[in-house]
């Protein structure tokens, strides 16, 4: 098929000049097709810890919440396919050739010149001219729009975020496209020809002549490309251009975007995700055609493959520890490995945030209080926070993240015993139910480090104080004159400082042990105790000694002092009984029974004090209720009983029986859910008293008395025993629990860790009002006279 076509001017060239010539512009055929493009965006994509370059975790072991993520989209700058076609075809002329041939006729002789003979000739020759364009069949581009990665650690962003191109040069595209071949194919211009005329005849070549006549009239035809600008380059020029128009160059391949173009950070891990192992992240990336595509296309969303997984793991530790309160631990038999909370006494918590955990990137023995909601503490028995405030047991207590160690104190009705304290750390985004791990939530499960820490609970055995002495010239120190029961005041303390080694108002003379310069009247000196005088004392204990097989047990040992505070030594105490002479002091034949009043006339023991010892015993004691008496009943026989001697012990040692014990517990202002009973039991008090023979016979310890009679005359005046100086009575005081002697609970003196003796400020020497200088002992209580006896005096306040 052909196209009749006259040349216009759309492509821009050069319309002919005459029109007389017959045209048609072939059918164009396709020939070569140029094809090319990248429509793979060879897309990849990070999600990982801040900061890039450095990142503070290995994203797929482990980021916390409140930590901050980023992503990173790798991509190519745009996207291209193209098919370029090569148009190839030929325009056809028609061209009238006109030629007149002349022939002339030789005149017959003598004749006149014939006419010449015109031949005309006239052919309509065709001539051919090639044309090759190229073409757009196909052109796409696509720019760089955006790229989206979803993960649920960024449940914060709705579980995605979408990053724009940052810093990105749009590429640019100019087209034009025409599918016309008309728009494409300019005819060269074409006239018909009229040859000058020819003499002779019409020659037989005639058509080579013509043809050759009207291949000369017609030129070149002028073709143009489509258009194809990329980038400001040219890739296909529409210039026209003879016969045959350029082959396009290639569109040329994109470049990797640089890693900014893609980027985001600061993406927050929100602290409401719990922890998940190992979440998948999903991305795309998306090209937007650009303007000027030809014949097709569509924006493009590609999936993004191959990115890293995110593992949620928020850390929390806890390496609780307990104040272990040892320097007030008076345990016979401390438990060393749990931490030693005192009755009645302060104690801290430690809970830090700082500790082992993984060993990966960002985790280690680090401080993670950042990611520590709450901080709690769980004590199985009752506790006061540092304001006073109340807390019941079996309550988590909360402790401000930021803080390390919180003050608590232990009220005095606790029982004392073995306990487990509970601490907990709570990461920020624990669910509200959780479980939990010890020290630290290694398993993404827990969200809860824990840690429990053993205590024993312990009470005390504390403020030892003689608070009278029978001795006569001591009368008026403990009692407001002569035969008067009204007390003065006075006692005489372990040393100058409470139970906790505060200071206390009276110091010196009025501490232990009573010796030369203690007493506080003019005159009076020298003055210690004649032998044969007792002492009151009393003393007091905290915790579990409210039961009736509890007692105090004192065991007495003797040492001797000469005058001059020289030569201090232990000694044997020998005493004579019933026509027998010389009986040692804790020998077999020791057989003196000691008896102490609890309610006697000098001991000044409040009658309440005694009421409600015995209204507690009454409510505790099942078989005083089934004793046939009210309680009414049973608290007045109690007070008549407490009249009475009670059995104590011998010289040599003294266990006081809960018949000598007062409970005196305060029940003022304690919480409403706590037992007042119990509460009163709590705190005790214990009634003693103790004295030497009247006539009491020293040596040193360990001297045979017996083989010394058989050698010398053994009489009261032998020169054996130790007469010039003192003799220092000293107590070792220990409590004991259900009737326990052979493991006593709690030591006055002698406990590995504590000396609440020196605790209470005993001082290990003093000094006469003479200056002579003595070197005490702890527990040391009294001094009595080596040569004065209550046989000196005019009426004896008894011998034992």
């Amino acid at each position: 098929m052909e196209l009749v076509a006259y040349f216009d001017d759309d492509g821009g060239g050069t319309p002919p000049t005459t029109t007389d010539c017959d045209i048609r512009i072939g059918v164009p055929v396709k020939g070569t097709v140029n094809s090319g493009g990248v429509m793979d965006p060879a897309a990849s994509a990070v999600l990982l810890a801040d900061r890039r370059g450095a990142e503070a975790f290995n994203i797929r072991q482990g980021i916390p919440t409140s930590e901050s993520l980023y992503a990173n989209v790798f991509g190519i700058s745009y996207l291209f396919q193209n098919k370029f076609a090569n148009m190839t075809g030929e325009v056809t002329y028609k061209v009238n050739v006109r030629q007149t041939y002349v022939i002339f006729v030789p005149p017959a002789p003598g004749g006149p010149a014939p006419p010449p003979i015109r031949i005309p000739v006239e052919r309509m020759m065709t001539v051919k001219r090639p044309y090759s364009y190229w073409q757009i069949d196909n052109l796409e581009v696509y720019r760089l729009q955006q790229a989206t990665l979803r993960n649920y650690a960024l449940g914060g962003y709705g579980g995605a975020v979408t990053l724009q191109p940052n810093g990105y040069d749009v590429p640019t595209l100019q087209t034009d496209n025409k599918d016309s071949v008309e728009q494409h194919v300019r005819a060269a211009p074409c006239q018909n020809i009229n040859l000058p005329d020819a003499s002779g005849p019409v020659p037989n070549h005639v058509e080579q002549i013509f043809q050759s006549a009207a291949e000369s009239v017609v030129g070149a035809n002028q073709v143009n490309n489509d258009l194809v600008i990329f980038n400001k380059t040219t890739i296909m020029d529409n210039k026209p251009q003879n016969a045959a128009a350029p082959a396009p160059i290639s569109i040329p391949n994109p470049n990797a975007i640089s890693p900014d173009t893609l980027y985001g950070s600061g993406y927050i891990v929100n602290k409401s995700l719990v922890n998940q192992a190992n979440q998948p992240t999903t991305g795309q990336i998306n090209y937007n055609l650009l303007p000027g595509n030809i014949k097709g296309g569509a924006d493009k969303e590609f999936g993004i493959s191959g990115i890293n997984p995110v593992t949620v793991h928020t850390p929390v530790v806890m390496y609780a520890s307990v104040s272990d309160d040892r320097e007030h631990n008076q345990k016979t038999a401390p438990a060393y490995d749990r931490s030693a909370l005192i009755l009645d006494r302060p104690f801290t918590v430690t809970l830090p945030t700082t500790g082992q955990h993984r060993d990966f990137p960002g985790y280690g023995n680090r401080d993670y209080a950042k990611y520590t909601r709450l901080k709690q503490v769980w004590f199985p028995f009752d506790v006061y926070d540092a304001a006073m405030k109340f807390i019941p047991k079996q309550t988590w207590v909360d402790i401000p993240s930021g803080q390390l160690t919180t003050t608590f104190y232990m009220p005095v009705w606790v029982e004392e015993g073995f306990y487990e304290v509970m601490f907990r750390s709570i990461a920020e985004n624990a669910p509200g139910s959780f479980t939990t791990e010890r020290d630290a939530n290694l398993t993404l499960l827990n969200h809860v480090a824990a840690d429990i820490i053993p205590v024993d609970v312990i009470g005390r055995v504390y403020d030892f104080k003689i608070t009278d002495i029978a001795d006569y010239n001591w009368e008026t120190v403990f009692r407001k004159g002569t035969r008067s029961a009204v007390p003065t005041g006075t006692k005489y303390w372990v040393g100058n400082q409470r139970i906790d080694g505060q200071p206390r108002s009276t110091g010196y003379p009025f501490t232990l042990p009573i010796h030369p310069g203690s007493h506080t009247e003019k005159g009076y000196q020298n003055i210690v105790i004649k032998t044969g005088y007792h002492f009151k004392f009393d003393l007091k204990t905290k915790g579990n000694m409210f039961d009736l097989r509890d007692g105090i047990r004192i065991t007495p040992t003797f040492t001797f002092v000469n005058k001059d505070g020289s030569r201090r030594q232990p000694i044997d105490l020998y005493y004579h009984a019933q026509e027998r002479p010389f009986i040692r002091i804790g020998s077999p034949e020791d057989q003196e029974k000691r008896f102490v009043i609890l309610n006697e006339r000098l001991r000044n023991v409040t009658k309440q004090e005694i009421e409600q010892t015995a209204g507690y015993i009454y409510d505790q004691d099942s078989s005083a209720q089934t004793g046939g008496l009210s309680r009414a009943g049973f608290i007045a026989d109690y007070l008549k009983k407490a009249g009475q001697p009670v059995r104590v012990g011998k010289y040599d040692w003294m266990m006081l029986p809960y018949t000598l014990r007062t409970l005196i517990g305060s029940t003022q202002n304690i919480p409403q859910e706590v037992n007042k009973a119990r509460v009163l039991a709590s705190d005790q008090k214990w009634y003693g008293e103790y004295s030497l023979p009247s006539a009491v016979y020293a040596v040193p310890k360990g001297t045979n008395l017996a083989e010394y009679g058989r050698k010398h005359t053994l009489d009261d005046q032998s020169s054996i025993f130790l007469r010039n100086g003192y003799i220092i009575v000293n107590f070792n005081i220990e409590t004991i629990r259900n009737a326990d002697v052979n493991q006593p609970h709690l030591q006055y003196i002698n406990g590995p860790l504590n000396n609440q003796w020196r605790m209470e400020g005993f001082q290990s020497r003093i000094q006469d009002s003479q200056g002579n200088l003595f070197q005490l002992m702890d527990g040391d209580v009294v001094f009595y006279h080596g040569d004065r006896s209550s046989y000196d005096d005019f009426s004896s306040n008894g011998t034992h």
